[in-house]
């Protein structure tokens, strides 16, 4: 986890990040045999004003990219703008 937050630090202005590791949710699954792990992750950032959700997703795996082939085998992307996660902070 610590090599996905360095790497998406160094890309992107990170105004708030979260990762979960949720590899004990896939304990068995073939891609957990292999070492590498199943996370989610909430990133906000400034770079994403403007930006479709698949652009986003873009900025996200060209940081972290190449880590799927030692450290991640399945990643969830929630790319929000500060304003978008104050909204949802608001609903929830």
């Amino acid at each position: 986890m610590q090599r996905i937050e360095q790497r998406l630090r160094a890309a992107l202005p990170v105004e708030h990040l979260e990762i979960e590791d949720e590899g004990h949710l896939h304990v068995g699954h073939a891609g957990a045999r292999d070492g590498r792990g199943h996370f989610r992750l909430l990133v906000v950032s400034e770079a994403f004003d403007d930006k479709s959700p698949l652009q986003r997703h873009r900025l996200v795996n060209d940081a972290i990219g190449d880590l799927f082939e030692t450290d991640i085998h399945a990643l969830s992307i929630r790319a929000l703008t500060d304003a978008e996660r104050a909204r949802d902070e608001q609903d929830a």
